[in-house]
């Protein structure tokens, strides 16, 4: 198969998965303390670069779909690719795959919640809410993903896979 293709084809996935999972969990996925079980797929790029602008892609149609502002579709997804290329750079220690896209949004999450939503929380309270729901997200989520995609006797990233 042509690489471009597969690439085009696994990010084009990867990015509607992440709109699919956003709308599921809508209630969860927005707000100071928030869950966004798309995050999960941040470790993606463990598999696959093709990942990289799935999620990005993902994130800024979910943001721009569920109606957030424009300084939220902007940084939030800024922030995902920040994670995403993170996650890819330390694609060799598994174990510290989610830890980008973690901080990432638990640095940039709450200063968007404060100046496009008007959040009055602290940014302190905010990152650790931010933190925590990432945590889950990526970290919890994203390494039972990562774990059940590595034991796939045929995984969809099987030619990527390191």
């Amino acid at each position: 198969m042509n690489k471009k293709v597969l690439f085009i084809c696994q990010a084009a996935m990867i990015a509607a998965l992440y709109v699919v999972l956003t709308y599921i969990a809508s209630p969860l996925a927005s707000g100071v303390i928030q869950i966004r079980f798309a995050e999960a797929l941040t470790i993606l790029p463990y598999f696959t670069p093709a990942a990289i602008p799935g999620v990005t892609i993902g994130c800024l149609l979910s943001n721009w779909l569920t109606g957030c502002a424009a300084i939220d579709i902007l940084f939030g997804t800024l922030a995902t690719l920040i994670g995403a290329f993170g996650s890819y750079a330390l694609r060799r220690h598994q174990w510290f795959v989610p830890l980008p896209p973690i901080l990432a949004n638990t640095v940039i999450v709450p200063w968007v919640l404060r100046f496009a939503y008007g959040a009055s929380d602290g940014i302190p309270y905010m990152m650790a809410t931010v933190g925590i729901g990432e945590i889950i997200s990526c970290y919890l989520l994203g390494m039972i993903l990562l774990t059940a995609l590595k034991r796939l006797k045929h995984s969809p990233f099987e030619q990527e896979i390191h």
